[in-house]
């Protein structure tokens, strides 16, 4: 494994464009730490900062950071989807293959460098989450700081799950430009056939249904944050109440999608004539 890791590595960390995307990716996250420091003055009449708002609090800031952290991820989807059309490209796939790199091999590269990134960015994540709850809450209990800590698990499986797919289309065309329009195209399709659900049964199947499309059980895996920020700052406001909790079955199912994604893009590059 780690052999066919820093092989992966060597060939991004030798792509200038694909170092400057990794470095972009890295970073952005650490802009949640700007946002909860930020002061916004409206003409001397009030000031907003958020950080005192206890929306940075624990254990709620594992939820609010993870949400919007995993809104820059597209910034990676391109090194992804990079990553197969430099090897058509340039035709270093077939010189990989040539050199004794089997197939498995070959996907098996790509699939542990998705998850090495995804290790990566989640124990940012952490440091960022933790880093901005000791500063702003002044919670110092274990059990509190602590908990909620499973949208860390969310936020690597969506990752994991999101560049899965992001592989497996750019397998499939073999161009990063055209991969990355697939993936909007998916995004399309996914609300295309909600729509005609909800049209022909009713919108509570639609719903369920939906659950199952590969882009919004991603989605699903970390909800947003805005109903639970309102909820802590009206706790007796029942009609706010929602479920925003990580639950296994959407771990599974996004699990499933990634396990499909990998072995279908092997199928294709098996039966593909290189």
């Amino acid at each position: 494994m780690l052999r066919l890791l820093q092989l992966e590595l060597q060939k991004l960390l030798l792509n200038r464009a694909s170092k400057v995307l990794i470095f972009i990716s890295f970073i952005l996250p650490f802009f949640v730490i700007i946002l909860s420091s930020l002061r916004i003055n409206f003409f001397g009449l009030f000031v907003l900062e958020l950080g005192h708002y206890g929306l940075f609090n624990f254990p709620i800031v594992w939820h609010i950071t993870t949400f919007f952290a995993a809104q820059f991820k597209f910034f990676f989807a391109i090194v992804v989807v990079s990553m197969i059309g430099n090897e058509y490209s340039n035709k270093t796939i077939k010189q990989n293959l040539i050199d004794g790199l089997s197939k498995k091999e070959f996907i098996l590269s790509k699939f542990y460098t998705i998850v090495f990134f995804s290790a990566v960015a989640t124990v940012l994540i952490f440091i960022i989450c933790l880093s901005i709850g000791l500063y702003y809450s002044s919670i110092n209990e274990l059990s509190l700081i602590f908990r909620d800590t499973e949208f860390l698990l969310a936020y690597f499986i969506k990752l994991v799950g999101f560049f899965s797919l992001c592989l497996f289309l750019g397998m499939l065309v073999k161009r990063s430009a055209f991969a990355l329009a697939f993936l909007f195209m998916i995004f399309i399709v996914e609300w295309i056939i909600y729509g005609i659900l909800t049209w022909q049964i009713n919108e509570d199947t639609a719903d369920k249904i939906q659950n199952f499309f590969p882009l919004k059980s991603m989605w699903n895996l970390i909800d947003q944050p805005f109903q639970r920020i309102a909820i802590s700052k009206m706790p007796n406001s029942q009609e706010l109440m929602y479920d925003f909790g990580v639950h296994w079955y959407e771990i599974a199912i996004v699990l499933f999608w990634t396990a499909l994604f990998i072995f279908s893009s092997y199928r294709l590059l098996k039966q593909r004539d290189l």
